[in-house]
């Protein structure tokens, strides 16, 4: 499958994020960092929450690897295995490959128990992976398509897949 320029840049900055340390390769110590760093700046050190978020984006890379065949991904390795795990298999993709990080990010911030993201804890969010308090609230509005007043799972697994595919600008994952 031929990525589209949009799905192509995206998925290049996803790579340069998880490049922690710049050498050219994600790692799988590149996702723990990630997720150590996402769990401190929430402030959910040894919650049981905090383990799921970081099993959750070792899994992701997991499959990402998996699907390379390479424990360490380059670019390319890592364009064409996303291309192929999420973007090629669509809503399917997402669910098998995103959805588990999204719960899990949805666990550390829903601090009433109540399985949805409100506002507040998505000003949280945004944060954690250093957007302003301004785009947290724009991005809300836009992203509650049911109106609920709060976001879920499948609202948060479809605003990642909407970015992805260029559909809409809203940087969930960090930029």
């Amino acid at each position: 499958m031929v990525m589209a320029t949009t799905q192509s840049n995206r998925l290049e900055e996803r790579f340069r994020l998880w490049d922690r340390n710049g050498n050219g390769v994600i790692e799988r110590s590149d996702f723990e960092r990630e997720a150590d760093d996402i769990i401190a700046r929430l402030g959910a050190q040894g919650t049981p929450q905090a383990k799921q978020l970081k099993e959750a984006y070792l899994g992701m890379f997991d499959k990402l690897a998996e699907a390379a065949g390479t424990p360490v991904m380059n670019r390319g390795q890592f364009l064409q295995a996303a291309d192929q795990e999420i973007i090629g298999k669509g809503d399917d993709g997402f669910a098998s490959v995103v959805k588990p990080t999204i719960e899990a990010i949805v666990g550390i911030l829903d601090r009433d128990g109540d399985g949805e993201v409100s506002p507040g804890e998505m000003h949280g969010w945004f944060a954690a992976i250093g957007l302003d308090g301004e785009v947290a609230d724009s991005a809300f509005r836009q992203l509650d398509i049911d109106n609920s007043g709060k976001l879920s799972v499948k609202e948060l697994v479809d605003a990642v897949r909407d970015y992805h595919l260029g559909r809409n600008d809203i940087p969930l994952l960090g930029r």
